[in-house]
């Protein structure tokens, strides 16, 4: 990990980073977008959120499809798709394999994030988890992404307003 990703999550999220590992992804515009963090913070907290969104933008966007009401109708969905529902089980299990492997934390042990496997509580563990791994391991975060399409675009992350356009701010 570099000091200056840690330096961009910083500035993302707005306050020191805890327990960063590593980019698991990153925003085209070359910050980070989701990062791996350890299963358990420096001060002994059990932290189940294995892949962090950080990207503003992104969590922005999320947020929004969350406020829409789009996880109803996702769980909705589980209870009645048996394919759905073991995929969604495959995403979980992978999720904590991938956690195992990276610390050992009895406390969480057999928990995941996001309302694994039985529930859909959280896109943005979903989505982290998605851009981590790529496309085909979490189903709902796969269909969060589409929904949401390209949420750098018009401008880039770093960019306060889109290029060749005076900054209203003066900044």
């Amino acid at each position: 990990m570099h000091d200056g990703d840690l330096s961009a999550v910083e500035r993302q999220i707005g306050r020191t980073p805890r327990g960063v590992l590593d980019v698991s992804y990153r925003c085209p515009c070359g910050d980070p977008a989701v990062v791996t963090t350890a299963p358990r913070l420096d001060d002994g907290t059990p932290f189940p959120t294995t892949y962090y969104v950080t990207c503003p933008r992104l969590t922005s966007a999320i947020g929004t499809l969350e406020g829409d009401g789009c996880m109803r109708e996702m769980e909705d969905r589980l209870a009645v798709d048996d394919a759905l529902r073991g995929q969604y089980l495959g995403a979980h299990e992978r999720y904590l394999a991938e956690r195992r492997h990276l610390g050992e934390v009895p406390e969480i042990d057999g928990i995941s994030a996001g309302g694994m496997p039985r529930r859909v509580k959280c896109l943005h563990v979903l989505v982290g988890q998605a851009l981590a791994n790529g496309p085909g391991v979490n189903p709902f975060g796969d269909e969060a992404l589409d929904a949401i399409g390209s949420w750098w675009e018009p401008v880039a992350c770093g960019e306060r307003h889109p290029p060749g356009e005076e900054d209203p701010a003066g900044d």
